[in-house]
C-alpha cells in the first residue's frame, strides 16, 4: 500500500512514478511541510554530457526548487577521478583533473537549462558546488582516524554493487572501495556547510546514501535523508537512453534537438503514459487522458511527449523546429531543411561515393558492415528510393533541386547530404 504524503513535493514524486526507495518517508515528509528544504543530487563528470538514462534524479530536484525549496548540484571533481562501484565488471577509466574540469563546464550547460541559478523568481536559487573544495586536500591519516571508525566494512561488503562484483569474481580495487566513503564524506559536508537534509539519486546509489546517513547519524546526532527513483527501462526491457546509434546525450552537439524528438517520438506504446508523466510537466489530469488514446490515435500523445520532453532540454525553439521538421519529413514527404545534416564537397560527390560509406559517415550505420547489411535488409535509401546493392555509388546526378541528397535508414532516421562547392 502506498504511503499517503501531504507535502507538495512528495505527492508530485508519488503520482509522477519518481519514488522509488525513501528513508524514513514519514519524516522527511513532516520535514517539508514546516521548512525549507536543503537537497542534493551528484553528478561525477566522467564524460561530457549526460544522457537520457542519467535525467530522473535532476528531474527530481528540478521539481524541487519548483516547489519552493533549495537544490544543489553536487559536481563530483575529485570523485570522477575515483571510480564508482557500479556492478559493472570493468572499473571506470582514470581521468586527469584536467579532464574532469572540461567534462564539468561541458556538463553544466544541462543544468543551467532546468534549474534557475541566477534568476527563479520567487524560488530559491540552484546551486552548484564541487567535492574538490573538501576532499582534494584532506589530510590521509586523519581522515582515518577521525571517520574511518564509522564505516563498517562488513557492511560495505553486503553493498549490492559490492557484492555483484564479488560473486561474479571480478576485481574490485581498493579505489573503488573508497568510492562510498567519500560519497557519504560529502553528504556530511553538505549538511554542515548547507544544512542539507536530503539526497536524491537513482535507485543503484542506495547503499551509498546510506552510508551518508549514518556517518552523519554518529558524527552530528542529525537525522538526514534519501530518497531514490527506480532504474528506468522500456516496456520492452530495453536500458533507457541506448538505441542502436548510442546513447541518446543531452548536449545538442552530441545529439541534435531533432534527434532527440524522433527518439521519444519512437517510443513504445507501453510506455507513453510513464514518460510523459517522468519526462514532461505536463498537469497529470491532461496525461490521464492521453493515456486513454488507443491504436493510431496514440501516435498524438507520442508527439506531444516528443515536443514537451525536447521543450524542457532544448527549449521551445528547438522543439517547435524539430516538431515541424518531423512533419515535413514524415507527413509530406518531403525533405525537409531541419534534419541532420552532413556536408560534402562537391569533388568527392563528383567522384562518387559507395552509398554504404556514405550511411556510415552519415552516422545511419555504425560501421561499413552494418551499411551494407542495412542495404541487403532493404532498409536503405536515397531520395525515397530504396537502393538495390551495396556497390551503388552516390553521385552529382542524385542533387535534388535544393542541392541536397536525402539518405535513410529505414522509415525514422534521416540525414541530408549537403554539397559544398
Amino acid at each position: 500500500m502506498t504511503t499517503a504524503v501531504k507535502s507538495e513535493f512528495l505527492k508530485i514524486m508519488q503520482e509522477r512514478g519518481f519514488l522509488h526507495q525513501c528513508t524514513n518517508l514519514t519524516g522527511l515528509d513532516e520535514l517539508f511541510l514546516k521548512e525549507k528544504v536543503t537537497a542534493y543530487c551528484g553528478i561525477d563528470p566522467t564524460g561530457d554530457s549526460l544522457h537520457v538514462g542519467h535525467m530522473i534524479p535532476y528531474l527530481m530536484i528540478r521539481w524541487l526548487q519548483k516547489c519552493g525549496h533549495e537544490p544543489i548540484v553536487l559536481v563530483g571533481g575529485v570523485t570522477a577521478m575515483l571510480a564508482d562501484p557500479t556492478g559493472k565488471d570493468e572499473s571506470r577509466p582514470i581521468l586527469t583533473e584536467a579532464e574532469v574540469q572540461k567534462n564539468a563546464d561541458s556538463i553544466a550547460k544541462f543544468f543551467d537549462r532546468i534549474l534557475s541559478f541566477k534568476d527563479a523568481g520567487n524560488k530559491p536559487l540552484a546551486k552548484m558546488v564541487n567535492n574538490a573544495t573538501w576532499l582534494r586536500n584532506l589530510n590521509y591519516v586523519d581522515f582515518l582516524r577521525d571517520y574511518g571508525k564509522y564505516f563498517s566494512v562488513n557492511r560495505m561488503l553486503t553493498m549490492d554493487s559490492v557484492k555483484q562484483r564479488l560473486e561474479r569474481e571480478q576485481p574490485l580495487t581498493f579505489l573503488e572501495f573508497n568510492y562510498m566513503i567519500m560519497q557519504g564524506y560529502d553528504y556530511l559536508e553538505l549538511y554542515r556547510k548547507n544544512k542539507c537534509r536530503l539526497q536524491l539519486a537513482g535507485s543503484d546509489q542506495w547503499g551509498n546514501i546510506l552510508q551518508g546517513i549514518d556517518l552523519a547519524r554518529r558524527i552530528e546526532g542529525v537525522e538526514i535523508f534519501g530518497l531514490t527513483a527506480p532504474l528506468l527501462t522500456t516496456a520492452s526491457g530495453k536500458k533507457m537512453g541506448k538505441t542502436e546509434g548510442g546513447a541518446v546525450w543531452l548536449n545538442a552537439e552530441k545529439c541534435s534537438p531533432y534527434d532527440y524528438y524522433q527518439y521519444w517520438r519512437n517510443t513504445e506504446d507501453g510506455d507513453v503514459g510513464k514518460f510523459l508523466r517522468l519526462f514532461t510537466e505536463l498537469p497529470i489530469s491532461e496525461i490521464e487522458k492521453l493515456e486513454q488514446l488507443k491504436g493510431n490515435e496514440i501516435n498524438e500523445a507520442k508527439k506531444i511527449l516528443a515536443f514537451e520532453s525536447t521543450k524542457l532540454v532544448h527549449g521551445e525553439d528547438n522543439a517547435t523546429k524539430a516538431a515541424e521538421t518531423a512533419r515535413q519529413t514524415f507527413e509530406q514527404g518531403t525533405a525537409s531543411a531541419g534534419l541532420p545534416t552532413i556536408t560534402l564537397p562537391r569533388a568527392k560527390l563528383a567522384e562518387g561515393i559507395p552509398v554504404f560509406l556514405l550511411l556510415k559517415d552519415a552516422g545511419l550505420a555504425a560501421s561499413s558492415g552494418d551499411a551494407r547489411r542495412l542495404i541487403t535488409g532493404g532498409g536503405a535509401a536515397v531520395n525515397d528510393v530504396k537502393v538495390a546493392s551495396d556497390k551503388d555509388v552516390v553521385n552529382l546526378s542524385h542533387l535534388s533541386a535544393e542541392k541536397t541528397i536525402k539518405l535513410s535508414a529505414g522509415k525514422k532516421k534521416h540525414v541530408l547530404v549537403v554539397v559544398a562547392d
